[in-house]
């Protein structure tokens, strides 16, 4: 596998800050740079996020789609923002201690669901009843 060079990381921030709400940015940084797709941007302390993470706990069904669609790494915080009931109940099954996990800036993952609005209510009383 060649190695690349490190992305800009002005680029990676403009990419992960512009996934909370802005999908033709999105787009358009995604064009420019394909490598974007699944960068993360260190927000301080460890707190790394990726567009699709952004977009995950903004609500941004829109752009996570654009962005799994494309190829990115999902997850279950993505997972429960979209209602994939299914796919969260695998991943909680096998590793059940997931439940309590943090996303992105500490976000949980029954606040994930609640982003995810009326589509993601099955997996947000499944967490409920876990909790």
């Amino acid at each position: 596998m060649e190695k690349r060079e490190a992305l800009d990381p002005n680029l990676v921030s403009d990419f992960v800050g512009n996934a909370h709400g802005d999908l033709n940015r999105v787009k358009e940084l995604l064009a420019q740079e394909p490598a974007l797709l699944n960068a993360a941007w260190d927000w301080g302390g460890g707190d790394w996020e990726t567009g699709l993470g952004a977009a995950s706990h903004m609500g941004r069904k829109d752009i996570a789609l654009f962005l799994i669609e494309n190829g990115a790494r999902t997850d279950i915080f993505s997972a429960a923002m979209l209602g994939q009931l299914d796919t969260v109940q695998s991943i909680l099954t096998a590793y059940p201690h997931l439940l309590h996990s943090k996303g992105p800036h500490g976000i949980s993952l029954i606040t994930h669901a609640q982003a995810g609005g009326e589509e993601a209510s099955a997996v947000l009383h499944y967490l409920e009843t876990l909790s």
